[in-house]
């Protein structure tokens, strides 16, 4: 029996602020030290009061207008009621009913909202046995790093129109992409700072299957590994008779499978309600959140599509740009001088290739568009761009060559001598190329190269061996 996937992606990204979303604590992702950027509000200590972070609110809203969400203009936050150890009030303050932004889509994949929220605490499981247990008690223990809880938090869910786990691995590459174009995250999955569930069910056409929640899928690979696992677990479940139930489930990366971990809980489970110490905001009415539109930068899909249509690269190198801010800050600089579009060709493909792999500084646009330029124009060769920059460029293009003997040799009268001379020296060779052996030819130019040490521009000598020998 034909079965059909479907997916819909709830992510979490840790916002880019100077502070916690309810607090002044430190907001930093890189501090080790546990438990150092804290206070009594991300404590939860008795008799505090939590205070709106604007910045992460702005930050949401930007992604909202980025992928065509509708802001809202009344919002309130509610309180999630559950008990775990990482949440030291027993609730998370989050949006329920009002989230910021409504509906949107990106990569084709509709968005039913997102929303902002404090995250939790991070728990340390240790398999060493921690004191104050019994002397009896041969297990480990868990520890509590509150530097996290109170940390903004943005959450994404789309609408389950997801069908592959490429399109939900593509899905979240793209999101990633987006978060760090608007600079409201990094969104390091490798850090935590964005995490993915993905809710999938299988069914015959035409018919509703049974939702599996896949928790805290922190790699693309365990996004798209955890889908595709769980449609061929589901799949076998059914062609057995058995029911697929619903549950929340963990993957473990060095299996690749995803394991049980306890029964799905449903809204009513966290009894939501507007927190009462937090005020509504009406949007319209704040003067910071006039005019976001006009802070967007090009987005990942409109710098894609510029590429694209205006300097012919591939569709490959375009996604190795677009995806490293030094690569397309670079070569948008260093396109923009060039201006011809051949010209930008050329500076991408030395800057995916030689300039990538250098271990020297990076040229200065200015020292690159001269390289570029030299290279089209015939003063240098492939092979001495390629030197110069791995030679690294710290003066000139031009006078670094001239001062090494690399300028390339195109007047033809110079390099009429030189054809002359290989002619002269190899009559069995010109005489296969006349009598039709056409590959003859790259061996004469080679002797001119060979003879030029280098230095002749081998399109002129080519011409002039044509020429002579016609």
């Amino acid at each position: 029996m034909e079965y059909k996937l479907t997916v819909g992606l709830e992510v979490h990204a840790e916002l880019k602020t100077k502070t916690k979303m309810f607090c002044s604590s430190k907001n930093d992702p890189d501090e080790e030290r546990p438990n150092v950027n804290i206070c009594p509000v991300c404590l939860a200590h008795p008799g505090t009061l939590p205070t709106i972070n604007e910045e992460a609110v702005k930050h949401v809203l930007r992604v909202g207008l980025a992928v065509g969400g509708k802001l809202a203009d009344f919002t309130e936050w509610d309180r999630k009621n559950y008990f775990y150890p990482d949440l030291p009030k027993g609730y998370q303050i989050s949006q329920y009913k009002y989230p910021l932004i409504s509906g949107g889509e990106l990569l084709g994949v509709a968005l039913t909202r997102i929303h902002l929220e404090e995250d939790t605490a991070r728990s340390v499981h240790s398999s060493i046995r921690l004191g104050g247990l019994g002397a009896g008690d041969k297990g480990g223990g868990s520890l509590i790093d509150f530097n996290r809880a109170g940390v903004p938090l943005m959450e994404l869910v789309t609408e389950p129109v997801v069908t592959s786990a490429k399109q939900a691995g593509d899905f979240a590459r793209e999101l990633q992409l987006l978060l760090r174009y608007l600079g409201v995250s990094e969104a390091n999955m490798e850090k935590g700072e964005m995490r993915v569930e993905a809710n999938i069910s299988i069914a015959p056409e035409g018919s509703r299957g049974t939702k599996v929640e896949v928790k805290n899928l922190n790699s693309f690979r365990s996004v798209e590994g955890s889908i595709d696992y769980e449609f061929n677990r589901q799949r076998e479940l059914l062609e057995r008779g058995e029911r697929v139930v619903q549950e929340t489930r963990g993957w473990d990366e060095n299996k690749n499978v995803t394991y049980s971990q306890r029964e799905k809980e449903s809204a009513h489970d966290y009894r939501y309600f507007p927190d009462p110490d937090l005020p509504k905001l009406k949007l319209s009415q704040i003067k910071d959140f006039a005019n976001l539109t006009e802070t967007l930068p090009e987005l990942p899909w409109q710098k894609r599509a510029r590429y694209l249509a205006d300097y012919g690269l591939k569709a490959s190198d375009v996604e190795t740009i677009i995806s490293d801010k030094r690569y397309y800050h670079f070569f948008d600089e260093v396109a923009q001088k060039l201006v011809k579009p051949e010209l930008a060709l050329l500076a991408a493909n030395y800057l995916l290739t030689d300039l990538s792999r250098t271990t020297k500084d990076w040229p200065t646009v200015h020292d690159y568009v001269e390289l570029v330029v030299m290279l089209s124009e015939g003063e240098i060769s492939s092979r001495v761009a390629k030197d110069l920059i791995m030679a690294g460029l710290n003066k000139s293009p031009r006078l670094l060559a001239k001062e090494k003997g690399w300028l390339q040799e195109s007047d033809e009268s110079t390099l009429r001598d030189i054809v002359n001379q290989v002619i002269a020296k190899n009559p069995k060779v010109v005489a296969d190329y006349q009598n039709g052996r056409k590959e003859s030819l790259q061996f004469l130019v080679g002797q001119g190269m060979k003879l030029s040490q280098g230095a002749a521009n081998p399109q002129v000598l080519k011409q002039l061996v044509e020429e002579i020998l016609q």
